[in-house]
């Protein structure tokens, strides 16, 4: 008997673990670990994840596995360790593991049906179901919901006349394309050729020069061709018509010219040589690339990659999302060709999958990619690159909560290979790592051909203010601007907000227009006229009166891009301005095409929120402005000189990056924070510093862990009591040393109609936690599946609303 260790596709801690079932013998030697199958659950099909396979099992009478749904496993030994490896530290479900492993492609997809019982008992259907099952035994169950026919359809199933079934697909569709190939031995063929028609003639020509598959479409382009001569060939048994598959390949409209590596730097060439020792050794250790902007780190990476696929080995490369431009991609696939496989969430699901599906077949030996590109099904990984390491998207936050760094951590522990986080603002944890040894660190203290960093110029917006200026442009913003223009320069314009408006407020009773699900006030979006939730995604239109009044007086606070841009117009009206934030980039190719034009200066201004912050590299840009530098600044979240530092150099790394000067302008209402003034300076050590002292001193990240307990529910009473309840249980659980703060309402205390209430543990080593941790969630997962409070734990947090 062979058995098979199944975790199924049910993300609930009862079902947490793997259910055995048996191998039908057909399959037996066929099945292997990290496969999926199609089992039965209950009375459900379910898809879940073979992570074992074994002679026997505890459990006398089995159900058989029904169906396999891949040939070779789609994840191997290592990412099944790592699942589980996950499940400890991020406290999520296996199956949540590991589905985030794979694309969204090939997650199961459910598609109920009602199936007749019995031909026999066909009589027996009540007269509305009768001419909707006619000819049919089974018929799926939309098609009985939009028919109306559903309470019907239910009777039957309790009569035992129907059966409700699901029936578990795969979303994944392979693309195919329709080709013509030779039917027949080549030697054939050309023997063929004496008796056929000119046009028949240069087909089985071009398709025996060829010597493989060719697509219809091309062949008949190619040829000037009907679809005649092709059906004649058929029929005379020469040519055969099958469908190919062929990847969807997102760049096939692009060409990349091959680029060499570059002469590098003194500081360069002794960081490289660090990083290619490691990789050659095979040994594991984490470098820390800490590099100003403009200091070529990507050249870096670039020849350590090469390194790595001499020794016949694979490489990772994760970008953060904002920074994939496309300018990333062609550095990379100038460099490396075919061998690079490129995944981000511009492809559309069928594209992702095609790039997975080619690191699966040893097709290509880099990825470069997103927080989700750590996953990829390497076997022989030589090196994990992880740039602008600071960035908080690597962090996922919904379940498994993981971050990429420590994945790649884990994963380069396993092969015997370097980790490289590279950034010129490293976070607090990492240089803090760094400075005691864990991680070695490598310095670029210059920027590439001695090239100058930027001046910086703060200016204080009171004192506009004061002095009469009354416009979102301070007068030393706009007299850069019109040099620019004057000279034929261009300028990035940064703005940490999208819209056109941040709240719309009556001015008659102060009433501000808020989000009826979430505890936010809505964004005025000036197309279309609406306001919009930009949490929940709610939407309405603008109202002419104040709901609460009845006043006339609307009027809009706080500025967004689409206000910047409107100024702009009426202050420079002869600037062409590209505008690029959430609203404009939504519809896919639109990032590319409008960094395109202003690469090809089609404008004289950028203008954008964080997707132009980072990794773009214009050579005559030479003045950044930052219009408001405060916005983080005041969130409620002990990141937010860290994150505003952070962007502050990042924006204006944008500056001055060739031969022209560059030249930053930072708008603020408080120049005198240390975060805007350091900034100002390009001073990383002095801020690392004086920001350390103030993590010390109130107990947080890297001299404490952190874990985020956020209790929800409709009724706030139940999320408050609930959150209570938890505080007071892990009071008595954890040891004295842990600070247990809250509950407290969270900074946003109600999203998507539900309360939020959350406790923070603050501790250093706790070997209790975890195990208390899982009693919670236990406890409350019934209490979820019933409508009841939900709990969500955060081992790492990053998102402190």
């Amino acid at each position: 008997m062979k058995v098979a260790a199944v975790i199924v596709d049910v993300p609930t801690r009862q079902t947490d673990r793997p259910f055995d079932y048996l191998i039908p013998e057909r399959w037996r030697g066929v099945i292997q670990p990290g496969m999926r199958v199609t089992v039965p659950f209950g009375a459900r099909r379910l898809q879940g994840f073979v992570v074992d396979v074994k002679d026997h099992s505890e459990i006398e009478s089995l159900k058989a596995i029904e169906e396999v749904l891949d040939v070779v496993p789609v994840l191997n030994g290592e990412l099944l360790d790592l699942g589980r490896h996950l499940t400890e530290t991020t406290l999520c479900f296996a199956i949540s593991a590991y589905q985030a492993m794979l694309p969204a492609a090939m997650r199961a997809k459910y598609e109920k049906v009602l199936r007749l019982a019995e031909e026999e008992r066909r009589g027996e259907f009540p007269d509305e179901l009768k001419s909707l099952f006619a000819g049919r035994t089974e018929v799926a169950w939309n098609e009985v919901e939009a028919a109306g026919l559903w309470r019907a359809a239910q009777k039957a199933v309790q009569q035992g006349v129907l059966e409700a079934v699901y029936n578990v697909k795969d979303k994944a569709g392979k693309k195919t394309v329709k080709s013509a190939a030779l039917a027949v031995s080549a030697e054939q063929a050309e023997q063929a050729l004496h008796s056929l028609p000119a046009r028949q003639k240069e087909a089985v020509s071009f398709l025996l020069k060829r010597g493989e598959a060719v697509p219809i479409a091309k062949l008949q382009a190619t040829l000037g061709i009907s679809s005649a001569p092709l059906k004649a060939l058929v029929e005379k048994g020469l040519v055969v018509v099958r469908d190919v598959e062929v990847y969807r390949d997102p760049y096939a409209h692009r060409t990349f010219q091959p680029s060499e590596p570059l002469a590098l730097t003194p500081a360069q060439a002794q960081a490289l040589a660090k990083i290619t020792a490691s990789v050659r050794a095979g040994e594991h250790r984490t470098f820390l690339l800490y590099g100003v902007t403009g200091s070529g780190k990507t050249e870096v990476y670039m020849q350590a990659i090469e390194e790595v696929l001499r020794q016949g080995k694979e490489a990772i490369v994760l970008v953060p999302e904002i920074s994939l431009t496309p300018q990333m991609v062609e550095r990379f696939k100038s460099r490396f060709g075919p061998k690079v496989a490129v995944l981000h969430s511009g492809l559309s699901v069928g594209e992702k999958y095609d790039e997975w599906r080619k690191i699966h077949r040893k097709e290509v030996q880099l990825v470069v990619g997103a927080r989700s590109a750590v996953f990829a099904p390497f076997e022989n990984l030589g090196m994990i690159i992880i740039d602008e390491e600071h960035e908080t998207s690597y962090k996922q936050e919904e379940m498994p909560r993981y971050h990429a760094r420590d994945v790649a951590i884990y994963r380069a522990r396993r092969h015997g290979c370097p980790v490289v986080l590279g950034s010129a603002t490293p976070s607090l944890e990492t240089f803090a790592r760094a400075a005691k040894g864990v991680y070695e660190l490598l310095e670029l203290p210059e920027r590439v051909a001695d090239r100058a960093l930027p001046d910086v110029h703060v200016v204080d917006m009171r004192e506009e203010l004061r002095s009469g200026n009354r416009s979102m442009f301070s007068r030393r913003l706009l007299d850069e601007l019109r040099l620019r223009l004057d000279r034929g320069e261009q300028a990035v314009l940064f703005l940490n907000r999208r819209g056109y408006s941040t709240f719309v407020m009556c001015r008659s009773c102060g009433y501000v227009v808020r989000c009826p699900h979430c505890d936010i006030s809505l964004t005025y979006h000036r197309a279309g006229e609406r306001m919009k939730c930009h949490y929940c995604g709610h939407e309405e239109p603008l109202v002419p009166r104040c709901p609460s009044c009845g006043g006339e007086h609307l009027r809009f606070f706080g500025t967004g891009t689409q206000k910047v841009e409107e100024e702009l117009a009426k202050l420079l009206p002869k600037a062409r301005v590209i505008r690029m934030d959430v609203d404009t980039t939504g519809r896919k190719g639109a990032h590319e095409e409008l960094l395109s034009r202003f690469a090809a200066k089609e404008a004289d201004i950028l203008l954008g929120t964080q997707m132009i912050a980072k990794g773009l590299d214009f050579p005559d840009v030479t003045l950044v402005g930052v219009l408001a530098a405060d916005t983080m600044l005041h969130l409620p979240d002990f990141r937010a000189a860290e994150k505003t530092f952070q962007l502050l150099t990042q924006v204006s790394g944008r500056a001055g990056r060739h031969e022209l000067p560059g030249q930053v302008v930072i708008q603020t209402y408080t120049p005198d924070h240390y975060s805007i003034q350091l900034a100002a300076r390009h001073d990383y050590r002095s801020f690392y510093r004086r920001e350390m002292a103030l993590r010390k001193a109130h107990g947080y990240p890297p001299y404490y862990y952190l874990t985020l307990i956020t209790a929800a529910h409709q009724e706030a009473p139940a999320a408050a009591k609930a959150a209570e309840k938890i505080a007071g249980y892990l009071r008595k659980q954890l040891s004295n040393e842990a600070i247990i703060l809250g509950p407290v309402a969270s900074p946003l205390a109600r999203l998507h109609d539900r309360y939020r209430y959350q406790c923070m543990i603050k501790y250093k080593r706790e070997p209790n936690l975890s195990a208390a941790l899982k009693a919670v969630i236990d406890r409350y997962q019934t209490d979820a599946a019933h409508g009841g409070v939900t709990i969500t734990v955060d081992m790492n947090p990053y998102m402190m609303m």
